[in-house]
């Protein structure tokens, strides 16, 4: 019984440490980070490694054509925000910030489009 509490309150602590990082990095981003290849983002997740050693923060970018000079941006900016969020979490150990473009967006949206097509050509049969 006791490893497997053990094992929840892991889960429980990087998941919540995701949670956190989702929340501010939001606001840091958009606060701190004055670069004009960065588009506009929003952070739309954040997966924490099981020993808090990394974190990959998913962006969604809402003009796809900048994704990828926006995602590139934000690594560059990764080490800086990284320093405030030690500072102001007050956490022993900082995860390392790694960017990804969210396409889930982008799917739903192709999604639709197959969807629409579907209707359309049965409409028209």
């Amino acid at each position: 019984m006791g490893a497997r509490k053990n094992k929840h309150r892991e889960f429980a602590r990087h998941d919540r440490v995701a949670g956190l990082l989702r929340r501010e990095l939001g606001v840091l981003v958009q606060r701190e980070l004055n670069d004009p290849a960065i588009g506009f983002i929003s952070v739309s997740d954040v997966e924490v490694s099981r020993d808090l050693g990394v974190a990959k923060v998913y962006v969604s970018v809402l003009e796809t054509n900048k994704a990828a000079s926006s995602i590139a941006a934000l690594n560059r900016g990764a080490g800086y925000l990284r320093g405030i969020l030690g500072q102001q979490l007050r956490m022993r150990s900082t995860p390392e910030l790694r960017f990804l473009q969210d396409k889930s967006i982008e799917t739903g949206e192709h999604m639709d489009a197959l969807l629409a097509s579907v209707r359309l050509a049965s409409e028209e049969e």
